[in-house]
C-alpha cells in the first residue's frame, strides 16, 4: 500500500482489535494506536468507537474502509501492470535470416538491440530464404528476414530495405575503370552462384528470364551456399564472374581484391523483407525488435 497507516487501519477494521492488528503486522500495539490517531487527525474524524475491550467502526471508518480497499486493489493492479512491462522486456526471441542479411545487415542491429534490452535472449538461424520460410511455418523461429521473389501465401511480408545485386570478379592489375559489358559477353564467363533456394539466385533467374535466358544455358563453375565463399573463390579465379549484394563488397573493393563489373541491360534490384506467419500477431519481443530494426535502418540511411 502507498500509505502504511492505511494497512494498519485495515488490519484493525478486519479484526476489530488493536492487539490482533499489531500481531498481524508485527508491530507493537502502541504503534497501532499511534497510526490510527494520525489518520483520525488527518481526516478530522473518529474512525473507531472504543467501549471497553470492544472496537467498532464509525460511519467515517466504514467509508474509509471502502475506499482503502479500493486503493489496495488499484495498487495491486498497478504492480501487476508494471511487472508485465518488466517481463515484456525479457524472454526469448528466435530470429531467422537469409545469408546476406545475417552477415551484412543484422549484426549491428543485433548488438544495439542487446545493449538496449539485455534481458531478451536472442538466437539467430542462418539459412537461405527458402529455409527461413520453412522454419517460420514449422514454428522454429518467431521472425524472419529474407530476400527474393518467391512468396508463400501463409506468410506475411513487409519491406525492410532495398538492395542491389552486382556482378563482381577479381580486380584487374591495371585498376582502369571498367566499361559496361554487353550482357551476352558477361555471360560467357564461368559463373559462381548461390545455391538453389537462395533469394540471390532467384533475383538473377528472374532478371535473366526477362531476356529469355535460362541458367541451364550458361556455364556455372560452382554453386556456393554463402557470399563469403563466392568472394573468396572469385579472388582465386580471374576468369569467373559472380553475383552478390553490393552491401557485401565494401571491404574487398576498397582493398583492390575484387571489382564490380557493370553489365548492360541487367538490373538486379531486390527487396529485403521481414516475414512472419500470416494472421498471427507478433510477440512483444518480436514487435520490439522489428520497431528497433526499422529505427536503426532509418537512422543509417
Amino acid at each position: 500500500m502507498p500509505d502504511f497507516r492505511l494497512r494498519v487501519f485495515q488490519a484493525v477494521a478486519r479484526h476489530l482489535s488493536f492487539t490482533k492488528a499489531a500481531q498481524e503486522l508485527f508491530i507493537t500495539q502502541p504503534a497501532v494506536t499511534k497510526h490510527i490517531r494520525e489518520l483520525e487527525a488527518s481526516y478530522g474524524q473518529r474512525l473507531f468507537e472504543r467501549r471497553g475491550n470492544r472496537v467498532s467502526l464509525t460511519t467515517a471508518g466504514t467509508l474509509l474502509l471502502t475506499h482503502a480497499n479500493e486503493v489496495e486493489v488499484l495498487h495491486e493492479r498497478l504492480q501487476n501492470q508494471l511487472q508485465a512491462l518488466h517481463d515484456e522486456a525479457a524472454g526469448r526471441l528466435r530470429l531467422g535470416a537469409s545469408t546476406t542479411l545475417a552477415q551484412y545487415v543484422l549484426p549491428p542491429i543485433l548488438y544495439g538491440f542487446q545493449a538496449q534490452y539485455p534481458r531478451v535472449e536472442l538466437t539467430l538461424l542462418n539459412g537461405n530464404s527458402e529455409q527461413i520460410a520453412e522454419a517460420l511455418l514449422r514454428g522454429q523461429i518467431d521472425l524472419g528476414f529474407v530476400e527474393g521473389q518467391v512468396k508463400n501465401r501463409d506468410l506475411h511480408y513487409e519491406l525492410l530495405l532495398n538492395d542491389e545485386l552486382v556482378a563482381v570478379r577479381r580486380a584487374s592489375p591495371t585498376k582502369m575503370p571498367r566499361k559496361r559489358l554487353p550482357l551476352a559477353m558477361a555471360l560467357r564467363h564461368p559463373l559462381v552462384l548461390r545455391e538453389r533456394g537462395s533469394g540471390t539466385l532467384e533475383v538473377l533467374e528472374y532478371a535473366l528470364r526477362a531476356h529469355k535466358i535460362k541458367l541451364t544455358e550458361l556455364t556455372v563453375a560452382l554453386y556456393l551456399d554463402n557470399t563469403e565463399g563466392i568472394k573468396s573463390y572469385l579472388e582465386a579465379a580471374p576468369e569467373c564472374l559472380g553475383f552478390v549484394s553490393r552491401r557485401a563488397l565494401a571491404k574487398e573493393v576498397a582493398a583492390g581484391w575484387l571489382e564490380i563489373v557493370p553489365i548492360q541491360e541487367l538490373h538486379l534490384s531486390r527487396r529485403f523483407e521481414v516475414v512472419w506467419l500470416q494472421g498471427q500477431p507478433l510477440s512483444a519481443q518480436a514487435q520490439r525488435f522489428l520497431t528497433y530494426t526499422h529505427r536503426h535502418i532509418s537512422f543509417s540511411a
